[in-house]
């Protein structure tokens, strides 16, 4: 039963992750002028994309400090996901070797 939930935490880790790439290549594609928001499919995308991280993104960028044209936030939500990956993942190893599974 662990191991499916950390399986299931490290599928959702992936995803979000391949999230936070998407729309750092779309901000890049826009801020560039190759795709333009006048566009109504690449709005949509991003606006999609928008809602799906920024009640990830905006508590980060709460702590994180002003850094202007740059956003580190995307960054720092994929390492905190992986670390939180990784300690499940330690968890249920150390639960198999204790014997507790």
């Amino acid at each position: 039963m662990l191991l499916a939930l950390i399986q299931i935490i490290g599928y959702l880790v992936t995803i979000v992750s391949t999230v936070v790439i998407v729309q750092f290549v779309l901000s890049l594609l826009i801020a560039f002028n190759v795709v333009s928001l006048s566009n109504n499919f690449v709005a949509s995308i991003w606006q999609s994309l928008n809602l799906i991280l920024d009640p990830m993104l905006k508590p980060i960028r709460k702590i994180m400090p002003d850094t202007g044209m740059i956003d580190f936030s995307p960054i720092v939500l994929i390492i905190g996901l992986r670390i939180i990956q990784m300690l499940l993942g330690g968890l249920y190893s150390d639960l198999y070797m204790s014997g507790a599974l």
